[in-house]
């Protein structure tokens, strides 16, 4: 069989890195291309947000159900089905002569993506022993790194170059390659029993997440005390309360919640979601006090902010050699209390200061940033078993959307509360001391990211730090209930 060729973990690591670098570039790509859409279709830019409020909803709404669907049909089958709904939706997205016909593609590109990274993380997680995670880690981190810091360079030159069209387009060879390579090369994980679909937890999951995720995209634009915003606010947060009291009392829950009762677990999730609003809170400010601030086009804000994503890759390579003699608690704590520091000295630069000043601080702050993700994501599912990897990984995963939705949504309300501009000499001109307070506020997250950090046990944390060439005792979470776990080759 051409499974047996590839090394599963190379395999798996293969098809993820494609699927999450194509759905996290994809986002950045849309965001530089609105403004051209909204010439396209003759709409005012408010109006445009539907294209990327569409996504985020429909994928708030399609991650719970993602680790039942994987657990009941099996990951490999589940995750190629989802990269076909979202290269397929691409193309779509790409033919529309509407803006209806626009943002209904891209809540159809939102169910591909809301299933693919859970299953994707899933399969990564039950491909690699807990001391192997690590290695894992790293192979997640360079799309998170590389796919925001490329996609406004390549929107740009799409955009510029040839037509909005290609910012969904580009998705189309990446999907179809990732596809063809699963197929032929990933082995199938498929949980005994899957137990029964938890109905109430999809709805309420659904309608919960879908409610809070517009009301924090849509805040800046609508006014956060407008009805609107105030009324999905409200009945997002109540129907999440009332999900935690179902899900509590579920046999079979869709979302796990007793998992958080794992101390290692819930540590390092608070702090991926922590860290995750400074994070990409700033990567949103940063491009506005590129564009905004220093009047650089798109193209070149990217190439200013593309520095982190190498910052991040060499971090990667630090905290991977680190980890095993350190452990998570002093990595992460480190790296974001680095991150606090580097945003609040970016809260000093003026837009007089050289671009070379703000290139140096995006490595610094990827290279930090990196010393978070790959430790904390490695440590996450240590202890937690392969029968509820899936979940997990749904859990994860959903916190980690909900916090950048939320990073954005505060940086965009810090500054829009000081106000991006003022009048000097009778002219209007960017005011930066906005920008400089919505640094400090992801500064300070990232701070009280640092202190969760300390919650962290790297006892705990144990069987994810045993080097490679070390032999794991099978008596951990994860080995003991590998059998649970039934391969097939699809």
């Amino acid at each position: 069989m051409l499974a047996d060729r590839i090394s599963p973990k190379v395999s798996v690591g293969v098809v993820y890195v494609l699927a999450m670098f194509m759905t996290i570039m994809d986002a950045t790509i849309v965001n530089v291309a609105l403004p051209r859409l909204g010439r396209e279709f003759g709409v005012p830019a408010a109006h445009v947000g539907g294209v990327v409020v569409g996504f985020l909803v429909s994928l708030a709404v399609f991650i719970p159900a993602s680790g039942w669907l994987g657990d009941r049909f099996g990951t490999r089958r589940v995750f190629l089905g989802a990269l076909v709904f979202f290269t397929g939706a691409s193309a779509l997205c790409g033919l529309a002569q509407t803006l209806t016909q626009l943002i209904t593609f891209r809540i159809l590109q939102g169910v591909g993506g809301g299933m693919m990274t859970p299953v994707g993380m899933a399969m990564l997680y039950r491909t690699f022993l807990p001391h192997e995670r690590i290695r894992a880690s790293r192979i997640l981190v360079i799309p998170a790194a590389f796919a925001p810091a490329i996609g406004p360079v390549l929107g740009g030159l799409l955009v510029t170059d040839l037509s909005w069209r290609w910012a969904f387009y580009v998705n189309v060879p990446i999907g179809i390659g990732g596809f063809v390579f699963g197929l032929l090369f990933v082995r199938d994980q498929r949980q005994e029993d899957a137990g029964r679909f938890d109905v109430p937890g999809f709805v309420l999951a659904g309608a919960g997440f879908g409610a809070l995720m517009y009301a924090l995209s849509e805040g800046s634009a609508h006014g956060w005390t407008s009805p609107r915003i105030l009324g999905a606010g409200v009945v997002g947060a109540v129907l999440l309360v009332v999900l935690t009291v179902v899900e509590l009392r579920a046999a079979e829950p869709m979302l796990d919640l007793r998992l958080l009762t794992n101390r290692l677990f819930a540590s390092t999730t608070l702090v991926i979601v922590l860290g995750t609003v400074a994070f990409l809170g700033s990567l949103f400010l940063v491009a506005l006090f590129f564009q905004d601030g220093y009047g650089v086009s798109a193209l070149q804000s990217g190439l200013s902010t593309f520095p982190e994503a190498i910052g991040v890759m060499a971090g990667a390579q630090i905290a991977g050699r680190l980890y095993p003699r350190v452990g998570p608690r002093r990595l992460v704590t480190t790296g974001l209390c680095g991150v606090g520091v580097i945003l609040a000295s970016i809260s000093l630069v003026s837009f007089s200061t050289s671009l070379w000043v703000m290139r140096t601080l995006m490595f610094a702050l990827g290279l930090s940033m990196a010393n978070v993700f790959v430790p904390a994501q490695a440590a996450a599912f240590a202890t937690v078993s392969s029968a509820s990897t899936g979940r997990a990984s749904t859990m994860f995963n959903a916190g980690r959307q909900l916090g950048g939705a939320v990073g954005v949504a505060i940086m965009g309300a810090v500054i829009s509360a000081v106000g991006v501009t003022h009048v000097v000499a009778g002219h209007v001109r960017p005011d930066a001391r906005a920008y400089h307070a919505a640094f400090l506020t992801a500064a300070g997250i990232a701070l009280v990211a640092a202190t969760m950090g300390r919650r962290i046990s790297d006892t705990d944390a144990a069987p994810s730090m045993r080097r490679s060439a070390e032999s794991p005792p099978r008596d951990d979470a994860s080995a003991e209930s590998l059998a649970q776990v039934r391969p097939s080759v699809g």
